[in-house]
């Protein structure tokens, strides 16, 4: 046995617990630029937890922007994890019902166990010289992102855009809301997730730069060639966490609450924060992110908390019907 399936056998070792009275399946539901990291973990955690219990286990993947996906379990979706992308979205299935209301304190770092951040995509010698917030706005920059009311990366996207103009225009809330009404003229089109914008900008070619999380942007570059896209990252940015929740409620009804926590505690594990940063997500686990810190240039990030009171504030300010998302979309 390899030292990666030696240390994952004995992290995933649930003695107490035998592997057949439990079923031998879960379902994650999770973002829907996820599908290539997930596919890797389970790639390796499948293999490790069957060695350790004996018994022939299947992670089932379902992908779509988190707030559809919580929709869709609050509908009967049954999903024994999430692996979403925003706080917000793990709120509503605690105010369904499904998820505890204590569930950050379950898994270290509020529950995070890797995170990224907004970042831009452009095309090969970035020809509009696209460099930070600011030319997004400009008037020959076409920009793609998707839709903030469906998509937790356009989210962070819209949070990251007035972070950085609260800071430019000194909190002068007529200007911040001028720069973000240009920047929302300047989207020709807006997807409904992450993934969708990804296609628009390299399948469809449409528009100058994409903004989605840094690791669709650096897996982009490396899938499709530094010779057709580049990454850019500009200097502030917002910290984008990725939550992961047990689902209560399903995993009650199915009884497979010790293979979903042995799932999610995976992710915490050195063999799978090694697979989040090969995957180009920022790993949490200080060691292997001093092996990777080539990959991520460094940036200021702002926090949720420090920039905007906190995901709760957000949702009441900037998401809810009528909120300063609305009115930069009704400025269109």
């Amino acid at each position: 046995m390899n030292k990666l399936f030696a240390s994952a056998f004995a992290a995933l070792a649930l003695a107490a617990t035998p592997a057949l009275a439990q079923p031998t399946d879960i379902l994650n539901a999770s973002y829907d630029i996820g599908r290539e990291l997930f596919d890797a973990e389970n790639a390796t955690f499948v293999p490790a937890y069957e060695a350790a219990h004996g018994a022939a286990i299947t992670v089932n993947q379902s992908h779509a922007g988190t707030s559809t996906q919580a929709r869709a379990i609050l509908e009967g979706l049954p999903a024994d994890v999430v692996t979403f992308n925003q706080v917000t979205d793990i709120e509503r299935l605690v105010e369904g019902g499904f998820v505890s209301a204590d569930w950050q304190q379950a898994f270290p770092n509020q529950a995070s166990p890797f995170y990224s951040l907004p970042a831009f995509l452009v095309r090969a010698g970035n020809p509009k010289n696209i460099t930070s917030w600011a030319d997004l706005a400009r008037d020959d920059v076409q920009v793609i992102f998707p839709n903030p009311k469906t998509s937790g990366n356009g989210r962070y996207t819209y949070l990251a855009a007035r972070a950085w103009a609260n800071e430019e225009f000194a909190d002068d809330g007529a200007k911040v809301e001028d720069y973000l009404t240009k920047v929302f003229l300047n989207v020709p089109v807006f997807e409904t997730g992450g993934r969708g914008a990804t296609t628009a900008f390299t399948e469809r070619q449409l528009g100058d730069v994409l903004i989605t999380f840094e690791a669709e942007v650096l897996s982009a570059v490396e899938l499709l060639g530094a010779d057709k896209y580049e990454a850019v990252v500009p200097p502030v940015s917002l910290l984008a966490e990725f939550p992961v929740a047990i689902v209560d409620k399903v995993v009650d009804a199915r009884g497979s609450r010790d293979l979903a926590r042995a799932y999610l505690e995976f992710l915490y594990s050195p063999e799978g924060q090694h697979i989040v940063a090969e995957r180009n997500h920022r790993p949490n686990d200080e060691a292997v992110a001093a092996e990777f810190a080539d990959r991520f240039p460094e940036v200021r990030l702002v926090t949720a908390e420090d920039g905007f009171g906190g995901w709760a504030r957000i949702s009441e300010e900037h998401f809810a019907d009528g909120g300063l998302l609305d009115q930069v979309f009704v400025n269109q």
